[in-house]
């Protein structure tokens, strides 16, 4: 293809869910899977668990809690501030080079409450309260600082060295299926037995070129502003520019740029795509800025609400949730009979999934006229 080849949406749709391994799911472990997506976003600590369900052909959620147990991946606060599920090696590997976005990101929530503080100052003393080896809540942590900084108050201090100053993990049982916990943290570094990989040397930015790269293996063809709007870093440019000589490049119908691996998955567009039930805050969705690939522009807002959604022919089509054990699907436009009997297959065998057993139905709202 010429850098002038443009892609529509429906190509656009396939490559997605071909890298996002929602085309047709995948045969292999666990732990390879979170790696080839990046992590999986995991503020809603049962999310991955269904996010793995769709995208693999075998998955049992014990084999999760092993790798989470097993210290093999880790939640912790990274690509755009929020926690994300991703494997241990990824963590030290990327985590300096999202310091200054972490930082900028807590500071434009609590600015004026940190106006003053000294942040090199701050993070010392969370490591010196840190030190003793206890895991600890972002409230206790913030709390145990603030006579030391009483006018920020707890909850900006324990925000600022939670999710920024110290990198950390959210230590099982939180994480772990069907199982409510709440969060205790601990240095990322004491709970791995490795110290996280240092900034690279001024002028260089091999993190960052190994980010475009895994990004597009997992989200392209993409444009900057998708790969800037999954990671949240604003300086990666030059990572791009540095790489350009390995990557095509085509165009979509709004004649935006799209960068790509040359032999990644690019499908037919008229590929079928099956059903796909995805959790809250979903990567298939939040990876790009421009998400008409997937998602009506009507029904964006449903990605940042943490809406659970339906793929039907590979787009956003409804919503699901469980209520009083059933799960329930709403429409966002009308179903065809085989659109209707899909969802029906894919959400008896999610529910199978979510509760071990036959007993909870599948509700199908009415579609909208």
């Amino acid at each position: 293809m010429s850098p002038t080849t443009v892609l529509g949406t429906r190509a656009l749709n396939r490559a997605t869910l071909a890298r996002q391994l929602l085309l047709e799911r995948a045969d292999v472990p666990v732990r390879d899977a979170i790696a080839h997506l990046c992590g999986l976003q995991a503020q809603e600590p049962q999310a991955p668990f269904v996010g793995l369900w769709s995208r693999l052909g075998t998955f049992a959620p014990a084999t999760l809690d092993e790798l989470l147990v097993g210290r093999c991946v880790v939640r912790t606060h990274l690509m755009r501030r929020t926690v994300h599920l991703v494997t241990a090696d990824d963590a030290l590997a990327w985590r300096a080079r999202h310091d200054p976005m972490l930082r900028q990101r807590v500071l434009g929530a609590y600015r004026g409450e940190l106006a003053g503080v000294d942040l090199d100052e701050l993070a010392a003393a969370g490591r010196a309260v840190l030190a003793d080896g206890e895991p600890r809540s972002m409230p206790e942590l913030g709390r145990a600082l603030a006579d030391r900084w009483p006018d920020p108050g707890p909850r900006a201090l324990g925000e600022m060295l939670v999710s920024a100053l110290v990198p950390m993990v959210q230590l099982p049982p939180r994480g772990m299926w069907r199982t409510k916990a709440g969060v205790r943290n601990v240095p990322l570094s004491s709970w791995l037995g490795r110290e996280i990989d240092p900034p690279a040397r001024e002028g260089a930015d091999p993190v960052g070129q190994t980010l475009v790269r895994r990004y597009l293996a997992a989200y392209g063809p993409a444009a900057t502003a998708d790969l800037r709007a999954w990671c949240g870093l604003a300086g990666l440019p030059a990572a791009v520019a540095a790489i350009r000589e390995e990557l095509v490049a085509f165009r979509d119908e709004r004649g935006r740029e799209l960068l790509d691996l040359p032999d990644a998955p690019r499908p037919d567009p008229d590929t079928p795509a099956p059903v796909r039930f995805l959790p809250a805050f979903d990567n298939a969705l939040l990876g790009y800025h421009d998400r008409s690939r997937i998602v009506d522009d009507a029904h964006r807002g449903l990605s940042v609400a943490g809406a659970r959604v339906v793929l039907v022919d590979g787009r956003v089509a409804a919503t699901w949730g469980i209520e009083d054990g059933d799960l329930i699907v709403t429409p966002l436009r009308r179903f065809s009979r085989d659109d209707r009997a899909g969802v029906d297959e894919q959400g008896r065998a999610l529910a199978a999934f979510l509760f071990s057993d036959d007993r909870h139905r599948v509700q199908i709202d009415a579609s909208p006229r």
